[in-house]
């Protein structure tokens, strides 16, 4: 199933989360060192066998210098190990300092920056202008967790509105340059289950776990069962069907696939602390938590989630990030688990690009939603907790990979922890199967 008869790549990424919480902004190049080191860890990822690399031109660092050297660095270093960029603009970010999620100027101005990237490196295809737009407006507009720390519907939908312009101006403006430029385009690929007298509460999260790929594609007008959502929350129907009248549909519709990316509605909120309760608005008759730690059937795989994407906008697709925080046998029978079921979405006949090991350096103070500096450290492909890069035993299953080789043995004999019993916090509840895709 691994070996060279099957076209699905596999990509690398490092993770490149800017974002601000108050003032501060929270720069995981600037933690990992990456900037420091780059040319020296583009050739450790090219050495991998990596062809195609998920980085980051970031908006915000550019901002505060309005220099082009460290991005000079890194996209000479991408050229000369013979890698192709997927280049990011913003991630997780909410742009400069002089803007922010919901100004009416974000879509614009994002699309300057991103013309004179284009201007800048003529020679790049692949670009991410905003990753994960849904992910980044709810923990920014919905729950507070980053910049502008809104916690209401309106800011969300405003948020979602104006990143979702943001790449198609963006996008634009890259053509203009480089016309055959693609969208790699990326969202957190989780789903709802619910206990079933939560179904319509599963199933209003499902329309809008699409909505901003619906935007981009076009397909948001009056029929759509969003519409009227969007025109109760503050958009009008000449900004809502700016978008039919656009449409970006993305070159590659990329799910990015954690253990903890489905979640659980579950209205048993009295085994629950307080804060758990209330769901999105606050005061819902739910708790919205992570499935695998609570849903007797477990998690959907990235199987099911590629094959939504699939059906629902016949776009290729991609899992744009796989990554574990665990412990180094788990994180590889995490990977090697993505990468069986995207190669068995191939085979029925899903057209599968890649899979992407994400965090090639780690990641920094996830555990805490990068809200604070808590020193927290998970390794990925390489660890640099000592400061120089070292391999992890997912540095050989990634190196296999890449060279269509057969995994190590062993890599799928374990259990992984969110297939076992041990994984439930709470006493487990029964769910209905995750949405269908239409729904």
């Amino acid at each position: 199933m691994f070996g060279g008869h099957s076209p699905v790549e596999m990509w690398g990424g490092v993770e490149c989360t800017i974002n601000r919480v108050g003032d501060e902004f929270h720069d995981q190049f600037a933690m990992s060192g990456h900037r420091v080191r780059i040319e020296r860890d583009l050739e450790l990822f090219a050495e991998l066998g990596l062809t195609n690399l998920r980085t980051c031109l970031h908006w915000e660092h550019f901002a505060r210098s309005a220099k082009w050297e460290d991005f000079d660095r890194c996209m000479h270093a991408v050229e000369r190990c013979g890698m192709s960029p997927i280049v990011g603009l913003v991630h997780h970010g909410s742009g400069p300092a002089d803007t922010d999620l919901l100004d009416h100027d974000f879509p614009e101005k994002l699309a300057a920056y991103a013309a004179k990237v284009a201007q800048r490196y003529p020679w790049v295809f692949d670009y991410t202008p905003i990753n994960e737009p849904q992910t980044t407006g709810r923990f920014a507009c919905l729950y507070g967790h980053w910049y502008p720390h809104h916690r209401n519907m309106r800011s969300y939908v405003r948020a979602l509105a104006n990143q979702i312009k943001g790449i198609v101006l963006s996008m634009a403006a890259i053509r203009n340059v480089q016309p055959g430029a693609r969208l790699i385009h990326t969202e957190d690929g989780g789903v709802t289950h619910a206990s079933p007298i939560l179904e319509s509460y599963r199933i209003d999260r499902e329309h809008r776990r699409w909505l901003g790929l619906d935007l981009l594609c076009g397909r948001v007008e009056r029929q759509h069962p969003l519409f009227q959502f969007l025109i109760d929350n503050g958009l009008d129907q000449k900004e809502i069907l700016w978008f039919a009248e656009h449409p970006c549909p993305p070159s590659v519709v990329g799910m990015n696939y954690y253990v903890t990316s489905d979640r659980f509605l579950d209205h048993r909120v009295e085994l629950y602390p307080d804060y758990f309760r209330g769901g999105d608005s606050g005061d819902e008759p739910l708790v919205d938590i992570e499935a695998v730690r609570v849903s007797s059937h477990g998690i959907a795989g990235a199987r099911t989630i590629l094959t939504q994407a699939w059906d629902r906008y016949r776009l290729p697709v991609a899992i744009t990030e796989a990554h574990l925080g665990c412990s180094p046998d788990q994180q590889v029978r995490w990977l090697a688990e993505i990468c069986r079921q995207a190669h068995q979405a191939y085979f029925d006949g899903i057209d599968v690009r890649a899979v992407t090991a994400w965090g090639l350096l780690g990641l920094y103070n996830w555990c805490d939603l990068c809200t604070r500096d808590s020193g927290n450290y998970e390794p990925g492909v390489f660890d640099i907790s000592g400061g120089t890069p070292l391999e992890t035993p997912l540095s050989d299953l990634v190196r296999r990979l890449a060279r269509r080789m057969p995994l190590p043995s062993g890599a799928l004999s374990n259990a992984g922890w969110w297939e076992l019993n041990s994984r439930f916090t709470m006493p487990p509840a029964e769910a209905f199967a995750a949405a269908e895709p239409g729904s």
